[in-house]
């Protein structure tokens, strides 16, 4: 298996949503400047500071030691203890009878190594640090002439708080920051939202209110821009379904007449033909201005999906036709009944045209509704069930409207799908047929 480019991989990880994008643009640079500012401060203050106060412990060390030295009597050593607890935070301890080993212990960590750093510099004399041994002290044993000096102090003295009170700061003004950030990338954020689902719902032919140009300059351009577009289409559509209905009404009339004149007239074979073609013009200029109107102004309302199918149904059955209905229950969705109505017929009376027995199916599936409509017949070939969604596309091509329509059914019944938000397609049917599946969303 060929191995994954590195660019995709990270891709994966990657938020999807423009305010996870946008956080991360935040985030990431915030979060660098706190590992950089970390890192200089380790490097920098952190071990200036500790390096000076383990010199001045170490100074006091060397103090105490040289006390020692001149006034070696064993009196001496109280008043000196005394001070070194009083003014130094000391704690001494004298065994006259220990020797430290020969090979000493190496220091460990930043805080025994400046501490044996500074020592080496002030006291001239074998010692050991331990910082472990105590939580809250540290253990200083240096080599005397006369036995060894334990000399323990705290850790205060060697450790300054000013690490953790930064890194603390650090934290919580990078957790501020973070905050305020997500609570104004979301008001900047939820204008492009509101314009996405006008979009959504202008595409399903939902009604859209009209909504205030909120947000940034780009974004309100961006739904100025949109709504212009709405106008424009909903213009157009209104101007088209007004020009039909003048069509509609000027072909009439001429059809009505020549009706007439051919009833008056006597009746022989050609003037049946006549009569038999003028009723074929009236059913192709219904399909025409079925297509052609779309789903005209029929607004959406919530519709029994169930009910709908079964009308549906019950029809084709007056029509002769064998049909196997099956809904999940009630399935309750926002349609253009009328519209969706037809679009299930057209589909139906392809289906009882060329076969034998249907089946509908219908059910929600994860977050739509799906509908499954199964035939016996011959089927369409792979490579023409895009075609066949094409206007006046027929795939028997004598152009006889006995046999094979006028070309609108699949195209009506396309359109109606995709102003509902939704989508049609033509698979193999286990039945040995055409299967058409429609998805509609919730």
């Amino acid at each position: 298996m060929a191995r994954q480019p590195l660019s995709q991989a990270v891709k994966r990880f990657l938020p999807k949503s423009l305010l996870g994008r946008s956080l991360l643009i935040i985030v990431t640079p915030l979060i660098l400047l706190q590992l950089v500012s970390a890192m200089i401060f380790f490097e920098t203050h952190w071990d200036k500071v500790t390096l000076r106060l383990a010199k001045s412990v170490a100074g006091d060390v060397a103090a105490v030691v040289t006390l020692l030295r001149q006034f070696p009597d064993p009196e001496n050593r109280v008043w000196i203890s005394r001070l070194a607890s009083r003014h130094m935070e000391f704690q001494l301890e004298f065994d006259e009878d220990r020797i430290l080993p020969n090979k000493l212990a190496k220091p460990e960590g930043l805080l025994e190594e400046m501490l044996a750093a500074s020592l080496t510099s002030f006291v001239s004399k074998p010692f050991t640090v331990d910082s472990r041994s105590l939580d809250r002290y540290v253990i200083i044993d240096i080599q005397l002439a006369n036995g060894v000096l334990r000399v323990t102090t705290t850790r205060k003295r060697l450790f300054s708080s000013t690490t953790y009170v930064f890194v603390i700061w650090m934290v919580g003004t990078s957790l501020i920051l973070f905050a305020v950030a997500m609570m104004f990338m979301r008001n900047q954020v939820k204008p492009i939202r509101r314009l996405a689902n006008a979009a959504d719902d202008f595409g399903k032919g939902r009604y859209l209110p009209d909504f205030k140009l909120e947000g940034a300059t780009e974004v309100r351009q961006a739904a100025a821009a949109f709504i212009d577009m709405r106008d424009r289409i909903q213009r157009q559509i209104n101007q088209r379904t007004d020009m039909l209905s003048g069509v509609s009404h000027d072909l009439r009339t001429p059809l009505t007449r020549m009706k007439l004149q051919l009833e008056m007239s006597s009746g022989d074979d050609s003037t049946d033909a006549l009569k038999g073609d003028i009723a074929e013009m009236e059913r192709m200029l219904e399909g025409y201005l079925a297509f052609a109107r779309g789903e005209g102004g029929e607004k959406p309302v919530m519709t029994d999906l169930s009910a709908l199918l079964q009308d549906v149904a019950d029809r084709a059955r007056r029509n002769n036709a064998r049909i196997d209905l099956h809904t999940e229950g009630r399935i309750d969705l926002t349609l253009r009944p009328n519209g969706f109505g037809r679009c299930i017929t057209n589909l139906v009376e392809n289906a009882n045209r060329y076969a034998e027995h249907i089946s509908i199916r219908a059910g929600v599936r994860d977050d739509g509704v799906e509908i499954v409509i199964d035939d016996d017949g011959p089927g369409i070939p792979e490579d023409q069930r895009e075609e066949v969604f094409r206007p006046f596309y027929r795939l028997e091509t004598s152009r006889n409207p006995g046999t094979g329509g006028v070309g609108l059914g699949l195209s009506i019944a396309q359109d109606s799908v995709r102003t509902h938000g939704g989508e049609i397609t033509l698979e193999d049917s286990p039945m040995g047929g055409l299967r058409a599946r429609i998805r509609l969303p919730i």
